[in-house]
């Protein structure tokens, strides 16, 4: 078991197993783990074991109960550190926040600018104009991720033998509890029932479509390779974590701190991404809202990830999950 900083607020959720065991709902305060099948209060509609996901289908009705329970010594408590930590859901659908960091784009802008191509100075100046545009129409940018690509936080990355530049991209991820449709902006954080951590990895070398330009992104092949998501540690909810434009994304390769930024560097705060994608998508119990990756990626290090790096990401509050990378065992795709 990884040792990780405390979180916000006197508990939080996951999902744990015992050795070879099933995975189950956990309330998780300092080093241990209430079973949550051991509160008859909390099994789901019609008598079945909960999930975190049926957890947050009722959450305003669960939410008491698991401060209830924290407070008490009812149900069966095991050491967290005798358990496996899993990923702490698993969700419908994924939104995720592309060039949501200021400084991030400009970087990316950057580093992405061929050789013989303009001056870094003039990439910058035209990209922070853009930035500006983009704050004053008030339009995000999202696009879909597919959860098959989640792996858990103390997990290996497997980094594809096709993957010619993977990298990594710490971002805060907001969790939906009441589903949300065509919310404002004022009524969206009502809908965010907890926040953990996502580091939403990318193949660089295929997020442009070099083929049809014309085209513009490949997100599917760029960000959805198995494990290329780890999430977690856990759901800290949302009454913990009292203001998510004020937190830090830090990112540690090997030890060495490559991302440490504020979410108040963001573009779009957690209620307007959530607001904005919900006037086309009903958001659901458990769908993931991933806001965007602060500045110190990769490609503006000029230091991709290899086999044995071992990446830790923390946010305020939300604990550290920690991947190493390893090679595809399977090799070359045919």
């Amino acid at each position: 078991m990884e040792t990780h900083p405390s979180f916000a607020g006197p508990f939080a959720v996951g999902t744990f197993s015992t050795g070879n065991g099933p995975a189950f709902p956990g309330l998780v305060t300092d080093d241990r783990v209430l079973d949550l099948r051991t509160i008859p209060e909390l099994r789901a509609p019609g008598g079945g074991e909960p999930t975190t996901r049926t957890l947050l289908e009722r959450w305003d009705a669960v939410l008491p109960l698991l401060h209830d329970a924290a407070a008490s010594a009812r149900g069966e408590w095991l050491p967290l550190a005798d358990l496996r930590v899993h990923a702490p859901l698993e969700p419908r659908q994924i939104l995720q926040s592309g060039a949501n960091y200021r400084t991030h784009v400009i970087d990316l802008a950057v580093a992405h600018e061929p050789a013989g191509g303009r001056p870094a100075e003039q990439v910058r100046a035209e990209v922070a104009a853009m930035m500006d545009r983009r704050a004053a129409e008030d339009e995000p940018y999202v696009f879909i991720g597919l959860p098959s690509s989640i792996t858990g936080p103390y997990d290996d990355v497997v980094i594809p033998a096709w993957c010619a530049k993977p990298d990594w991209e710490l971002e805060l991820a907001a969790v939906i509890g009441r589903p949300a449709f065509r919310v404002p902006v004022e009524q969206a954080p009502e809908h965010v029932a907890a926040y953990t951590i996502a580091n939403d990895l990318t193949a660089r070398e295929l997020v442009f479509r070099r083929d049809m330009p014309e085209i513009g992104t490949d997100w599917l092949r760029a960000k959805n390779a198995p494990t290329f998501t780890p999430l977690g540690p856990y759901l800290v909810p949302s009454a913990f974590v009292t203001d998510p434009g004020g937190l830090q994304v830090t990112l540690k390769l090997n030890g060495e701190v490559m991302q440490d930024e504020s979410t108040k560097d963001m573009i779009f705060g957690v209620a307007r991404l959530v607001s904005y994608i919900s006037q086309t998508v009903e958001l659901l119990p458990g769908d993931l809202v991933l806001t965007g990756s602060p500045a110190g990626n990769g490609m503006h290090r000029g230091r991709l990830l290899r086999p044995d790096d071992v990446m830790e990401g923390t946010i305020t509050g939300l604990g550290v999950q920690r991947n190493r990378c390893v090679a595809d065992p399977r090799g070359q795709e045919s």
